[in-house]
């Protein structure tokens, strides 16, 4: 029999128990060490390693809540299972909260050891496949991509191949949150400058006072508080991409400096008399309408045509409804390996829900939306009723919302997983919190779709 981990440390101060833990589970494949208490454990998992750890609680000397908080410093790779036959849910709580994998209450039936053994093999496997996942996810850091087989987003697609190995200046347009930071590091990433330095700044997010010493830098005693020189970010984008977000908050009195780079490709820092060299290819991007705002004498014309040599239009999600299923999998995906868990299953009956929405925030939104759900739902399917309220509300027209009874089984529900989530899914405990029997928290289990 394949086992993930070959040896498990038992720590008991009863003989008989190791004793019949060692019958039971050696019958099962596994080999056991033991540890008549906490002292005798520390020394065992500084020698061996082991996976997995066997523990009582009630033990003379160094009890096994100690041991716990020992192991959770020392040896954060090991999986603790605590044992008592004087525990409480306090008690069992308290353990989880300190980083305990699960707790057994004595007495128990060897099955239940067995079972819980069986868990932790498959968390261990999910871990081993998280750190898979996460160093994919680094290796791959910065190799954005498009999601999405929509017309507009093989538009954008398209325009990005035929343009990227140009010099051009190119501006992205789209409401907010549709992403179009993606798509200009899409286009760095196809372009020849991929071995250059990719700069990014939000021109909205910066004062205007300090916007010209951002952009093009200052020279020692430039102005008051400059105690030493500041290469600014045309300089750090040098033989690469500057990629200014939001354009359209630039300050009126920086916009023809800003056209002088893009013409004579020269930067002049704050405090200089003498400008320098730059090879830079600037990428815009705003939210805002730039015409509108020329012809309302908030942006300068001459700087919006240089701006606008090509314009690369981002669709707003409730244009490319056929994405958002592809979209939600690809934030469950990557939230999930972030986080340590297996990705959960996203049901049918959200996906029409998601689809239906109409996404003022457009992915940014939707990605948002994939983290609350996330946050109670680590089962293996998201249904409907997981989903945010704001999605969930657009069902119909006619809903009341100010039903009680409705209200009720959302609170209701949102307490079970609460529950669930605070004691990492067991359902004994988790019915204890919420002072109820078991057979009652499956009924509701079964009836909100979430076992």
């Amino acid at each position: 029999m394949k086992k993930r981990f070959a040896k498990i440390l038992v720590v008991d101060d009863e003989a008989s128990m190791r004793h019949m833990l060692r019958l039971v589970l050696e019958r099962e494949g596994y080999e056991l060490v033991e540890a008549a208490d906490g002292e005798e454990a520390l020394k065992l998992l500084s020698e061996t390693p082991f996976s997995v750890v066997l523990c009582d609680i009630r033990m003379p000397g160094m009890d096994g809540l100690a041991l716990l908080y020992q192991v959770r410093e020392r040896f954060p790779q090991v999986t603790m299972i605590m044992m008592s036959a004087y525990g409480t849910i306090d008690t069992a709580i308290q353990c989880l909260k300190q980083g305990a994998y699960d707790y057994i209450s004595k007495p128990f039936k060897t099955d239940e050891v067995v079972l819980c053994l069986k868990k932790t093999e498959e968390r261990l496997e999910l871990r081993e496949e998280n750190k898979r996942l996460k160093k994919d996810l680094k290796k791959n850091e910065g190799a954005w991509e498009l999601i999405g087989e929509s017309a507009g987003i093989h538009q954008v697609r398209a325009i990005i191949d035929q343009v990227a190995d140009s010099s051009l200046p190119v501006l992205i347009t789209g409401e907010t949150g549709t992403g179009k930071e993606v798509v200009a590091r899409t286009l760095f990433h196809r372009s020849g400058l991929v071995n250059g330095p990719f700069v990014s700044v939000n021109c909205g997010a910066i004062s205007s006072g300090l916007m010209e010493s951002e952009l093009f830098g200052h020279v020692k005693g430039a102005f008051t508080g400059a105690e030493r020189e500041r290469e600014g970010l045309f300089g750090a984008a040098d033989r690469g991409v500057l990629f200014l977000d939001e354009i359209g908050e630039l300050p009126l009195d920086l916009q023809p400096k800003l056209l002088r780079v893009l013409q004579e490709g020269e930067v002049r820092k704050v405090g200089e008399t003498k400008p320098a060299q730059v090879n830079v290819r600037i990428i815009a991007a705003t939210a805002r309408n730039l015409k509108e705002e020329v012809g309302q004498g908030r942006f300068r014309d001459d700087l919006y045509y240089r701006l606008n040599v090509v314009e690369l239009c981002v669709p707003p999600l409730r244009e490319r409804r056929e994405d958002i299923p592809v979209l939600a999998e690809y934030f469950i995906r990557r939230i999930a390996a972030k986080e340590g868990y297996e990705p959960p299953q996203l049901g049918k009956n959200a996906v029409e829900r998601l689809k239906s929405y109409h996404w003022p925030g457009n992915v940014r939104e939707l990605l948002n939306f994939m983290e609350k759900t996330m946050i109670f739902n680590r089962g293996k399917e998201i249904d409907v009723h997981a989903l945010p309220w704001e999605v969930r509300r657009e069902k119909r027209e006619d809903q009341n919302d100010y039903s009680l009874k409705e209200a009720m089984k959302r609170m209701e529900r949102e307490y079970i997983c609460k529950a669930l989530a605070a004691t990492n899914g067991n359902r004994t405990l988790a019915a204890g919190l919420l002072e109820i029997s078991l057979r009652s928290l499956q009924y509701k289990l079964a009836e909100y779709d979430l076992s």
